[in-house]
């Protein structure tokens, strides 16, 4: 696994969650999706678990997590509760998951959350408020404009906003590399990034399929 994590970023949360923990709670939604339990699209995580474990001991209980429509890894790191989740999950909200309760909120439209993100940062700016928000997006987001015009306009503003681009290799079942026609992958040196496998396909359960 290809970790960049920067010096600036040190523990300030003692995570509560155990990586069999995370696995075991998508086993659970694996299975309720397998027997027709769920009639919703989902996204499950995998093979970032101990990345992530590392990442939300950096983020405070007060900060605000965005997150994509792959979220329920960051719902649960960042203090949802696993039974309100799952119901969440039961009634077709997988790819939204929300908490203004726990300052969380993810979007199923790619890059849908940087913009809600770049906002509140300022808000919190302006407000002279202590914490901070982390965006997390897919390596393929990492690679779209309104990635780059919320990253540029956040740092030229010194807003409290931190990212971390989540590297699967793929977008669905295009591969990032081959689309953007680059070799080597160079990120801003400011953000986290790491590089993982998901065993999972982009949407539901089974294999991945390429043809």
């Amino acid at each position: 696994m290809k970790i960049q994590i920067p010096k600036k970023f040190q523990s300030v949360n003692k995570v509560k969650l155990s990586e069999k923990e995370l696995i075991n709670f998508e086993k659970i939604i694996y299975n309720l999706y397998q027997s027709g339990k769920i009639k919703f699209p989902i996204h499950l995580s995998s093979g970032n678990e101990k990345i992530l474990i590392k990442i939300f001991s950096y983020i405070k209980k007060n900060d605000w997590v965005f997150s994509s429509w792959r979220n329920h890894y960051h719902a649960l790191l960042h203090g949802l509760d696993p039974k309100k989740l799952k119901h969440q999950i039961l009634n077709g909200k997988s790819m939204y998951i929300s908490s203004k309760k726990n300052k969380f909120s993810s979007s199923s439209i790619a890059g849908g959350s940087l913009p809600i993100a770049l906002g509140v940062a300022k808000s919190i700016k302006l407000k002279k408020q202590k914490n901070k928000v982390w965006v997390f997006v897919g390596d393929m987001t990492s690679e779209m404009g309104i990635f780059n015009e919320v990253y540029k306009y956040a740092r030229y503003n010194n807003l409290p906003i931190e990212f971390v681009v989540e590297d699967n290799g793929l977008s669905v079942n295009t591969n990032t590399k081959k689309a953007w026609g680059f070799k080597k992958k160079e990120y801003f040196k400011d953000i986290i990034y790491y590089k993982y496998k998901l065993k999972y396909p982009h949407h539901g359960i089974g294999k991945w399929v390429s043809f």
